[in-house]
């Protein structure tokens, strides 16, 4: 997997909502589940041992914060099944002189 050159967020805003994402546990969990490889909600909750709510309503606060990606395939029964990915590979902060630095590695795929 090919990775990006880190990007540094300048935007508070923004800072803070990635803080606030990463410092939620089953947020850090579902992006590590699906870090290298696309996985349903079901996948996710099962690898991650994480309700299936708990799944759905963190995936929503991640998709709206452009932290995955959502894509969709049919299945064998007819039936629409949703896959989520990772955009994100790397996360590092810095808080030095007052000041939080945060710089993000996207996976290129």
């Amino acid at each position: 997997m090919q990775i990006l050159n880190p990007l540094t967020i300048e935007e508070s805003e923004r800072k803070e909502i990635f803080l606030e994402i990463l410092s939620d546990k089953y947020c850090r969990l579902i992006l590590e589940s699906i870090m290298n490889a696309p996985k349903s909600a079901i996948e996710i909750s099962r690898d991650k041992e994480i309700p299936l709510s708990t799944v759905y309503r963190r995936i929503q606060q991640l998709h709206d914060s452009h932290m995955i990606r959502t894509s969709g395939i049919i299945t064998d029964e007819g039936k629409r099944l949703f896959l989520y990915k990772s955009k994100i590979k790397e996360v590092n902060t810095r808080f030095y002189d007052g000041k939080i630095t945060v710089d993000v590695v996207f996976n290129k795929n």
